[in-house]
């Protein structure tokens, strides 16, 4: 039995995996907005999966890269699959098992009175090691894309902070009680909350806004097939504006640092950037990966977005929600990506009903929200395994 006990100041553990993610971006802005509601709280970020299992952790993450670089269809059947989960419930109990003496020592150490998750593998480990040394720390499940997973399913967690009324209707049919269940949004930067100067932000860059401004964005890795998307924009017969932001793709910025535009066009080469709500207040439209952080963004800021080549598993999912509800329109294609955003810029009406609709679904107070439900008083312990009547069983489709 762990020696464990709450420290009297506020301690907060933050849980995440992989370094460039959208994982850990929820992290930092679920922290900033803990310290403007109370600046004397003590926040402790962490890799959850690389404090834990380091060596671990790289083999995955090399693992992950290739299968949705190389053979996709490989993650679209592993993603969520009931017969896999199952397969995989071994596997997963072992793990949480032997992360328990490296949790006791951080526990120890930092005392957190409130530990919050922001992918599910962390998220499990520590229910686990809660519920077997019956410990009394808050725990706080924070999905970041908009259809959840079996794997989100313990024993432990107090709370289920979730993005919209579909992903809540989800977590309830799995028998997870709804006073547990927070419908608060994906948390992002307070900036995606904000009406900027968009005269002056446009200026900055020399963009004339009375021209459209395209904003082609791959995440932070600089993934999808960007240079095929720019060679379709340059072709547009109208005059346009490209704002490309290429993350950590070195091979991405040398060829996009390496194109002369036509006369009419102009294209603007950002690498890893910390301005992006800016970009998103001075652009007509976005043409992105719907990861969950970039969607939630782009909702928050009502910038009507253009979904090509999405990711099997999280990001297709993400990409039913947008074009369920009218926010995005969805481009296979990409030589055709030049002629369907020009019909796309001819109809102001659509761009007006998607920036409508974007905007309805927005939550850019998340982290506020989140943050709130964090320095609430403790809640009392869990109950028994019961509260979650089918937590072995995947989502339902639907």
């Amino acid at each position: 039995m762990t020696a464990y006990e709450i420290s009297q100041a506020r301690r907060i553990l933050l849980l995440y995996i992989t370094r460039v993610s959208g994982h850990r971006a929820a992290t930092v802005a679920i922290e900033k907005a803990i310290k403007l509601l109370d600046p004397t709280a003590e926040v402790m970020s962490l890799n959850g999966f690389g404090y834990t299992y380091p060596l671990l952790e790289k083999i995955v993450n090399r693992a992950y890269m290739g299968i949705i670089k190389r053979t996709p269809k490989v993650w679209d059947y592993l993603y969520d699959n009931p017969k896999v989960f199952k397969r995989s419930e071994g596997i997963k109990k072992h793990l949480h098992k032997t992360s328990h003496q490296k949790l006791a020592d951080l526990f120890n150490e930092f005392k957190p009175d409130t530990v919050v998750c922001t992918q599910a593998f962390p998220c499990g480990m520590v229910a686990d090691y809660k519920t077997v040394h019956h410990l009394p720390f808050k725990l706080i499940g924070v999905l970041t894309d908009y259809a959840p997973h079996s794997y989100w399913l313990n024993e432990g967690v107090d709370y289920y902070v979730v993005p919209s009324e579909d992903a809540r209707w989800r977590f309830l049919t799995k028998g997870v009680p709804e006073e547990r269940l927070k419908l608060f949004g994906i948390p992002i930067h307070a900036n995606f909350a904000m009406k900027q100067n968009r005269a002056a932000i446009a200026a900055r860059l020399g963009i004339n806004l009375n021209l459209p401004v395209i904003l082609v964005m791959g995440g932070g890795q600089g993934l999808g097939p960007i240079k095929q998307i720019v060679r379709s924009l340059l072709k547009v017969r109208r005059p346009l504006q490209v704002m490309v932001i290429a993350g950590v793709n070195k091979k991405l910025i040398r060829w996009l640092k390496g194109i002369d535009p036509a006369a009419g066009k102009k294209l603007i080469t950002f690498e890893y950037v910390d301005n992006v709500d800016e970009l998103m207040d001075i652009s007509t439209l976005i043409i992105t990966k719907p990861g969950g952080m970039t969607t939630s963004e782009c909702l928050a800021k009502g910038l009507p977005m253009v979904i090509v080549d999405p990711l099997p598993g999280q990001e297709m999912r993400n990409t039913d929600f947008l074009l369920q509800n009218g926010i995005a329109i969805r481009i296979d294609r990409t030589h055709d990506l030049g002629e369907e955003i020009e019909l796309l810029l001819q109809s102001s009406h659509r761009l007006k009903e998607m920036r409508a609709a974007a905007m309805a679904h927005g939550r850019p107070q998340a982290a506020r929200d989140i943050a709130r439900l964090i320095l609430e008083p403790p809640v009392p312990a869990v109950g028994p395994r019961s509260v979650f009547r089918s937590a072995a069983r995947t989502m339902p489709d639907v």
